[in-house]
């Protein structure tokens, strides 16, 4: 298991346990689901629920550092078009 860097856009970047990741694509699978079925409030939510387990468990980098962001994630007021740009097959989340 190793660390992965993620950006929040506007926020700033977190190291983040690879452990982690099953816990985090629970919330990333709702938040598809939530996207395809256009569910703007519900998707809103997972959003932030999202985020939010991700600066719990990730460590915050210095403002400084530039390491290359391995993932990257909407900042938490992103709409759904935005989201859904940034989004692969596999969700936001890889794995």
């Amino acid at each position: 298991m190793g660390d992965m860097i993620v950006r929040i856009m506007g926020e700033g970047q977190v190291k983040l346990s690879d452990s982690h990741l099953p816990e985090l694509n629970k919330l990333d699978d709702e938040l598809l689901t939530e996207m395809e079925n256009g569910d703007g409030p519900g998707f809103r939510r997972t959003l932030g629920a999202l985020l939010s387990k991700v600066r719990e468990l990730g460590d915050p980098l210095p403002d400084d550092s530039l390491e290359p962001s391995e993932l990257i994630l909407p900042s938490p007021d992103a709409t759904l078009e935005e989201v859904r740009e940034l989004l692969s097959d596999d969700g936001l989340i890889p794995g």
